[in-house]
């Protein structure tokens, strides 16, 4: 902690304590400021392939921890050599099934004190005591936030039963899986629309401008809908290129973008969730999705009371994010150690 933290603190009356996670050269941590998340602990896991959330997981980390005053732990998808590696394969080559490797993320013991977990996951193969370190915590009662490829964040089921019966990570905790895009891949954006009927939704204060240059996921089968538990927040209409001021796609209807669900765990307890698949790093760039973000964590965590038009969601330091997509090397994504993304 900072000795100006410290002082800011005391002057405020806010009792100083340190992050609930110790540092470590596996994992980034962000002491929350003072603000209304005091004492809440998030923890961020960026480990997907494809929309650089090893870039926008420490960004939105920054924004919670240093305008909200929540304590805030990213944790990563790493390599053997404990570097973050978003070109890590999640299928086996063909023939060369035995030498395939299971994805690691240190750190998710600390899954068990959060307050809230914000998934970015995508296609993962985890040794099975990493997934029932994730399974304990969907399991607790608390709240998710799950963005874009998070739907399909792992690659098998995850050890999870209720009941005898096999409970499904996107359809059943998170609302809906990807099923396919709903227009041209690398080549739409997507116009978010506010569902009218839910405007005074809390998760919607202050929220305007949605808009992201990737594209529109479809989450259920075409003349269906989004399960009954679930309530549509955003509608996202596919535009014709990768502008924001690019004309709408008549020939695609809009589907669900932003959802709120809530799960009911083994135990009976309840858990808010919030699902975005709006979230690629460059969407990120839009202060409306990051506005929604922010306060769908306080919501998730019952602090509603408490978000408000002049919440900030700007942006801590420079955020650039590469782009996304698998050309590796085009984009410049190698592996890199941690600490090259605080």
């Amino acid at each position: 902690m900072t000795p100006f933290r410290l002082l800011l603190m005391l002057a405020l009356g806010v009792r100083a304590i340190a992050h609930p996670v110790p540092e470590n050269p596996q994992w980034l941590i962000y002491p929350g400021s003072p603000g209304p998340g005091h004492g809440k602990q998030i923890v961020l896991i960026a480990a997907d392939q494809e929309y650089r959330s090893e870039q926008s997981m420490p960004m939105l980390a920054k924004i919670l921890s240093a305008h909200h005053g929540f304590d805030c732990t990213v944790l990563f998808g790493v390599n053997g050599r404990g570097e973050v590696d978003p070109t890590l394969p999640v299928y086996p080559e063909k023939g060369k099934e035995a030498e395939f490797r299971e994805h690691h993320i240190p750190g998710l013991e600390h899954l068990a004190s959060a307050d809230l977990v914000i998934f970015f996951t995508r296609l993962l193969t985890l040794p099975k005591s990493e997934q029932e370190q994730i399974v304990s915590y969907v399991d607790s009662g608390k709240p998710i936030i799950a963005l874009r490829t998070a739907n399909h964040g792992f690659r098998n089921p995850l050890p999870y039963r209720i009941n005898g019966r096999q409970v499904r990570w996107g359809e059943d905790v998170l609302g809906g899986t990807f099923l396919n895009h709903h227009g041209r891949w690398m080549a739409d954006s997507t116009r978010g629309k506010i569902v009218e009927a839910q405007k005074d939704h809390p998760v919607l204060t202050g929220v305007t401008d949605l808009w992201g240059d990737s594209d529109v996921y479809r989450t259920y089968e075409e003349g269906k809908g989004l399960p009954a538990d679930c309530t549509a927040l955003v509608w996202g209409q596919p535009l014709m290129g990768r502008q924001p001021d690019d004309p709408p796609n008549g020939q695609l209807e809009p589907l669900p973008v932003v959802w709120v669900k809530t799960w009911q765990t083994s135990g009976g307890k309840t858990a808010r969730i919030f699902h975005s698949t709006m979230g690629s790093g460059t969407d990120l760039k839009n202060p409306g999705l990051r506005r929604l973000i922010i306060n769908a964590a306080y919501w998730g965590m019952g602090l509603e009371s408490a978000i408000n038009t002049n919440l900030s969601v700007a942006i801590v330091g420079d955020y650039q994010p590469l782009g996304s997509g698998f050309d590796y090397p085009g984009l410049g994504v190698v592996p890199k150690p941690v600490s090259a993304y605080r």
